[in-house]
This record gives structure tokens, sequence and C-alpha cells, in this order.
């Protein structure tokens, strides 16, 4: 599958009923070494962003920290479709080395990337990108 192809199946912003399958192939594309091309990967996790579960930080952040191309292929605020405020939150009360990591890589990108973040905008953005305005 391909970034046009899920976008077609499901939206860029889909019903969260399709969550768990998208987690699944963000899962997956994780797993895959072999990919180059990391737009659907990218694709993946702005679906998960625009539903908004904070659940899915750390599957975004796995995808972040894939390589280094995704390291900065993938946006940071793609972290905190619940907003920012609440996955920080959240972090804090997650046990385990990756939540600390996130969670201090997130403080640091607060002053730079937080301001006047608005989830809408992004959304927006995106939706432009993909020419789906």
């Amino acid at each position: 599958m391909n970034e046009e192809e899920i976008l077609q199946l499901y939206g860029l912003d889909p019903d969260t009923k399709h969550r768990e399958r998208i987690r699944e192939l963000l899962q997956q594309e994780i797993e895959n070494q072999k990919a180059v091309d990391h737009e659907y990967l990218k694709t993946l996790c702005i679906m998960l962003f625009c539903i908004g579960n904070v659940e899915d930080t750390g599957l975004i952040w796995k995808a972040k920290r894939k390589n280094q191309d995704t390291s900065s292929y993938i946006d940071v605020q793609l972290l905190c479709g619940a907003g920012y405020e609440k996955t920080v939150t959240y972090l804090e009360q997650k046990d385990g080395d990756e939540a600390g990591e996130q969670l201090n890589y997130l403080r640091q990108c607060e002053l730079y990337d937080f301001v006047d973040f608005s989830k809408e905008e992004w959304v927006s953005n995106y939706k432009q990108y993909y020419d789906l305005s």
C-alpha cells in the first residue's frame, strides 16, 4: 500500500473506528527496513495525529525514531494530536525510558515548534500538502 491508496481508503482525517488498523499499518511500516520512501509512514502518522488519541504518541515517536531520515521527516507536532499539554501530562505519568526521552524532546522543542500550536492549522496544512482542500 502507498500514501495515495491509504488516503483513498480512510481519508486524511479518518473515523476513529479505523484507528487500530492504521496503528497496525504504521507498526508494519516501522518494522519494514526495506522502505526508502517515507511518505507512507508520514501519512499514517498524520492520520493518527488527526484522530488525536494521546496513546498514539508513543507509536508516532517510534516512527520518528526509526532512522535518521524519519527523524527529520516526521514533524514533531505529529506527536501531539491530543494537544501539547495533554501529551506532556500523559508522558509525565507514563513509566519507561522511551516516554522520558520523548518528554525531554518535546520540552526542548516547546519554545520553537509549539508557539501558537494549532492542531486545526496543521491539519489544514496537511490537507493542502496532499491537495485535499
